[in-house]
């Protein structure tokens, strides 16, 4: 898929407010500094579509994206939040929960793991819940470009070892990076495969 067009359509922090559109919906999520921003502007060929800080936490609303006028980029609040105070939290954790919960038009939820660091246990315990209310998710492994091909290797089997302990197979995952701009071909050609699927 080769993105022509990307639109930022609307910030909000209630699910209702959502767009009311049918178009497919893929969902990013990870903790705080995961550089899921960085990763959406790689994936869309923009530099700011997504704003992104070296403050982690930066996104703090449900942000959706029009990408090809065709389906929705929706860039959600990290978890595991920095510097923000536990009713900030609660706020977030709330309407995190109402849009996976409520938008009927997701597809697909993509968590991003940083690929530098064994599973964490809030990692796990969202993908947990993810499974436990029946919502598909894959997994981003991001900056993979700061550790040598081998220790790359080794933390994804970690995980995979991890994961195996609790899920009967491994979600489909993607090996990325941002700063060589590796990957996002891949997570774009998995999202067309679904739109196909979902249109037919």
């Amino acid at each position: 898929m080769k993105i022509n067009t990307a639109e930022f359509v609307i910030s909000n922090s209630k699910v209702a407010k959502c767009p009311n559109s049918p178009l497919p919906e893929y969902a990013f999520i990870g903790r705080s500094n995961v550089g899921k921003s960085s990763l959406i502007n790689m994936l869309t060929g923009r530099k700011s579509l997504a704003k992104t800080s070296a403050k982690p936490g930066k996104t703090q609303l449900i942000n959706h994206f029009l990408i090809n006028k065709n389906w929705h980029l929706v860039d959600l609040p990290g978890y595991g939040y920095a510097k923000v105070s536990k009713s900030e939290k609660r706020v977030f954790q709330r309407f995190i929960t109402a849009y996976f919960e409520e938008r009927k038009q997701l597809v697909c939820a993509f968590v991003l793991i940083d690929s530098r660091h064994k599973p964490q246990k809030i990692d796990m315990e969202f993908m947990q819940w993810l499974g436990e209310n029946a919502i598909p998710f894959g997994l981003i492994f991001t900056k993979t470009d700061k550790l040598k091909p081998k220790e790359l290797e080794k933390n994804i089997l970690n995980y995979q070892e991890e994961m195996l302990q609790v899920w009967e197979e491994m979600p489909h995952f993607f090996i990325t990076s941002s700063t060589s701009k590796t990957g996002g071909e891949d997570i774009l050609e998995f999202i067309e495969n679904l739109n196909n699927e979902v249109t037919e």
